[in-house]
C-alpha cells in the first residue's frame, strides 16, 4: 500500500511540474541559484508595500467546494542541472474547508507542512525595480516552484508556488496549488485588487 500511496504521489508531482513548467519560459543553466519564496502580504500604498506572512487558497475540482488554505515561507538552491534538490527548508500551516457557498464554509482539518524536496524551479525574469516597497528584500523574481511537502497528520502531496509580479512575461499564474494525498487543490484563487490575499514572491539571494 505505501509503494502504491508513493508512486500516486510522483504521478500527482509530474503532473503539477508539467502544469507550472509551461507557465515561464526556460532559462539557460549557468549556475546554482539560492532563493527564497514566500506567500506575502500586500499593503496598497504607493507603490505596494510588500511583508511576508500572508496567506493564499486554492480549490479543487469534483467538487469545487474543496479549499485549502495556505501560509509558508522558506528558502531553497536550485541546482545548476535543473534537477531536483534536497536543499530546501521552510514550511508554513495548512487548513482544508468545505465550502458550499462562501456563507458556509466549514474548516475539515488544520495544521502544519514542512517542504521537504525541490521538483522544479523555473526562473523567468527579475521584478521591475522600484515597482514595489519590498521589505522581504531586494532581488524579488518572477517564476514558479513546486515542491514536495509532509503535512502533520501524516499526508504527504506537493506545493507550487508561482509569482507573477511586475515585470513578468505572460502566463505565470499568481498564487498557489497544492495536492494532500489524493485531493489536487488545482486552481490558483486568483489575487484582487484591494483584497490581501493570493499573492506570492521569489527572491535571489
Amino acid at each position: 500500500m505505501r509503494t502504491e500511496a508513493r508512486s500516486i504521489s510522483k504521478i500527482r508531482c509530474v503532473s503539477l511540474v508539467v502544469l507550472l513548467a509551461m507557465t515561464a519560459p526556460p532559462v539557460v543553466r549557468g549556475q546554482a541559484q539560492h532563493v527564497r519564496w514566500d506567500i506575502i502580504n500586500i499593503a496598497f500604498t504607493t507603490p505596494p508595500t510588500i511583508t511576508a506572512g500572508g496567506f493564499a487558497n486554492a480549490f479543487a475540482r469534483n467538487p469545487s467546494t474543496l479549499k485549502i488554505r495556505l501560509t509558508g515561507s522558506g528558502t531553497f538552491v536550485a541546482p545548476a542541472s535543473g534537477k531536483e534538490s534536497s536543499g530546501v527548508k521552510g514550511g508554513g500551516t495548512w487548513q482544508t474547508f468545505n465550502c458550499p457557498t462562501p456563507a458556509t464554509c466549514v474548516s475539515t482539518g488544520a495544521g502544519t507542512y514542512a517542504v521537504t524536496r525541490l521538483v522544479s524551479w523555473e526562473f523567468a525574469n527579475l521584478q521591475t525595480v522600484g515597482a514595489n516597497n519590498d521589505l522581504i528584500g531586494p532581488g524579488g523574481a518572477n517564476g514558479n516552484a513546486v515542491f514536495r511537502i509532509d503535512y502533520s497528520d501524516g499526508s504527504e502531496g506537493t506545493l507550487g508556488v508561482g509569482c507573477h509580479g511586475p515585470g513578468a512575461p505572460n502566463g505565470i499564474v499568481e498564487g498557489v496549488i497544492a495536492t494532500k494525498d489524493f485531493v489536487t487543490y488545482w486552481d490558483a484563487e486568483a489575487p484582487v485588487g484591494g483584497v490581501n490575499a493570493d499573492r506570492t514572491s521569489f527572491h535571489i539571494e
